[in-house]
């Protein structure tokens, strides 16, 4: 917020205003071409949702959250697409909790069938099982 001291050139009197940087209204395009204002906090419940009884706390939902936020409005883009959105948040849920990525990748890739949804699987676990992964093999819950 900047504050400022102005003058009035009728009267000459003094006065102070405050001033914020405006802030971009993002819209969202959702799957079915309906625009809407981009919404924090549907993006923090979708997260939960895909984080429920899994070892991920809030604030790293919330980080989450606020990293996809952050980078969608430093774009400066008016809009934005519900797939970008989704797109975003599943690269950091990748590296944050596998089930939890799955969980919210089922979602927003709208999987078919369940071979869609097993090609998917297969590829996170031929990714955590190459040499230079941190995680190694994980038995299933």
């Amino acid at each position: 917020m900047v504050r400022r001291r102005r003058e009035c050139p009728e009267c000459r009197r003094r006065f102070t205003t405050y001033e914020r940087p405006g802030e971009v209204r993002v819209f969202v395009i959702k799957k079915d071409g309906r625009r809407e204002p981009f919404d924090r906090s549907k993006l923090v419940m979708g997260i939960t949702k895909a984080c429920e009884k899994r070892p991920v706390s809030r604030d790293v939902v919330e980080q989450i959250a606020a990293e996809a936020e952050r980078r969608i409005r430093d774009e400066l883009a008016e809009e934005v697409s519900s797939a970008e959105i989704g797109q975003l948040v599943m690269e950091r849920l990748r590296e944050t909790d596998e089930v939890a990525y799955v969980r919210f990748a089922s979602v927003y890739k709208e999987f078919r069938d369940a071979d869609s949804f097993l090609k998917e699987v297969a590829g996170l676990v031929r990714k955590s099982r190459t040499p230079d992964a941190s995680v190694g093999d994980q038995t299933a819950e």
